[in-house]
């Protein structure tokens, strides 16, 4: 048995049962990848793929079980060569953060610097994508920590630990004759168009649901995937912007105005990921405790000990 075959059958489960993705995925070719699925089931004396000809249709009992032990031996052998190389002096190494847009632009890019001032020889990489695209990154194995407000909780893979809470705001061009009506009012936003977040980001579901409640359809004209899309929306005069609260500075968003909104919608909360059963190096620690003070090496370990959130904002 090698750990090569087990990570083919992983792949080929990922690649919904493609195994001509899982090749591309593994540069490697497809004949390859077959003849050490067919090894790997005559030396454990099992199928674990269904077949219909050549083709891959599903997955075995006994192959479902298979893939649980891969995925936790493949897991293991990752942290082996992760504590031994922190062990070993643990001064270089590579991270890999998946953050979204509004994070990656706004709340950690001081963190990033103070980071690599500690860490010089730590090579640092960025995915930025989707809630979504973040946790199955974590899940994967592709990043080390991930941080959104949506979605992370929602995968059992996962231990996410609460960053910080944070509001909406309104933003409007100087000027706008909304500017009058304070304190704002869902029911005066309904009245005008509003640019915001893509429904999977940023807190959007509960900008939906405050709507909802009041019984009112929101004129959404336009969606992005980031504040400064919708600012730049905004400034054109096409809508109302309703933003991140951390996405907005009146230095540098001259010409708009940023309005209260945290009675209008319920707050967010910012979640960090990691991926259940990783090792966590020393300057894995140490980047959590720039991005959030109150997560400890300590609170950490119990959190990822306990198999939940062990702490609450």
């Amino acid at each position: 048995m090698k750990l090569q075959q087990l990570r083919y059958i992983l792949e080929i489960q990922r690649q919904g049962l493609n195994v001509s993705e899982a090749a591309e995925t593994l540069f490697t070719s497809q004949p390859g990848i077959s003849k050490q699925v067919k090894l790997l089931e005559d030396e454990l004396g099992i199928t674990i793929f269904e077949r219909t000809g050549k083709r891959f249709t599903g997955v075995t009992e006994p192959g479902k079980a298979v893939l649980r032990i891969a995925e936790q031996i493949l897991r293991e052998a990752e942290n082996l060569k992760r504590a031994s190389a922190d062990f070993a002096g643990g001064t270089s190494g590579r991270l890999v953060l998946a953050a979204t847009h509004t994070q990656a632009r706004y709340a950690l890019p001081l963190v990033v610097r103070d980071f690599i001032a500690q860490h010089p020889n730590v090579k640092l990489e960025f995915h930025q994508g989707s809630p979504t695209q973040i946790a199955e990154w974590v899940v994967n194995g592709d990043a080390d920590l991930g941080i959104a407000t949506e979605a992370l909780d929602q995968y059992s893979q996962l231990i996410t630990l609460p960053v910080r809470q944070w509001s909406h705001c309104v933003i409007a061009p100087e000027g706008h004759a909304i500017l009058k009506h304070q304190p704002l009012s869902l029911n005066e936003l309904a009245k005008w168009p509003l640019i915001t977040y893509d429904t999977a980001f940023a807190g959007r579901s509960r900008i939906n649901r405050a709507f909802e409640r009041i019984g009112a359809t929101p004129n959404v004209a336009l969606t992005a995937l980031d504040a400064d899309v919708i600012k730049t929306y905004v400034s054109l005069g096409l809508g109302l912007g309703i933003i991140s609260a951390l996405a907005y500075d009146a230095q540098r968003d001259s010409g708009l105005v940023a309005m209260e909104a945290a009675h209008l919608f319920e707050s967010n909360t910012t979640r960090l990921a990691l991926r259940r059963g990783t090792y966590l190096r020393r300057y894995d620690y140490d980047f959590i405790a720039l991005f959030a003070s109150h997560l400890s090496r300590r609170v950490v370990d119990m959190a990822m000990q306990g198999g939940g959130d062990e702490y609450q904002l």
